[in-house]
């Protein structure tokens, strides 16, 4: 080992340690994943409490089926938008900080949310915004009246286009 100078020592240590500020990070990541896990859940309650009436008390309202679709299509963005939350947090702070020692000594949680690279981050992430994106377009698609035949081939081209998205993300794994 070669011998520092002080200043070059405290000056190392410093830059070092400056890493942790992506704590805040990883703190307002899982409480960004915590809000939104609890707003989505709510949205599905208020739509479970809308079947009981509809079920039990013969209450129609207008758009029954499209608002519950809608609704539950949203609820799972909502859900996808979190877990992104999630990993980013778990990344982040294996990258920079430590690893998480709960996580190792599980079997799902070593699988699903091991990041040893910043790429490994960046694709894991890529994928589930790539069904976030997909979520929106099928909750966007399903409100939407078609008209004319090329608003329809328009549609099967983007249909088209997301399931190559998925085989092409799905074959680079493998």
């Amino acid at each position: 080992m070669e011998n520092r100078g002080f200043l070059e020592a405290i000056f190392e240590s410093a830059l070092w340690k400056s890493r942790l500020i992506v704590i805040l990070a990883v703190i307002f990541g899982m409480l960004g994943a915590i809000a939104l896990f609890i707003v989505a859940s709510i949205d599905v309650w208020n739509i479970i409490v809308e079947v009981y009436k509809f079920v039990i008390h013969h209450h129609h309202p207008e758009n029954f089926h499209a608002n519950i679709i809608g609704g539950i299509i949203g609820a799972v963005d909502l859900y996808l938008i979190a877990v992104v939350l999630l990993i980013f947090s778990f990344g982040i702070y294996e990258l920079f900080i430590s690893k998480i020692d709960d996580a190792e000594d599980s079997e799902a949680g070593s699988k699903i949310l091991a990041i040893h690279s910043l790429d490994e981050l960046k694709d894991k992430l890529g994928k589930v915004v790539v069904m976030v994106l997909i979520v929106s377009f099928f909750k966007r698609v399903i409100n939407m009246d078609f008209s004319t035949p090329l608003e329809m081939m328009y549609l099967a081209g983007s249909i088209l286009a997301l399931a190559l998205a998925l085989y092409f993300m799905h074959k680079g794994e493998h």
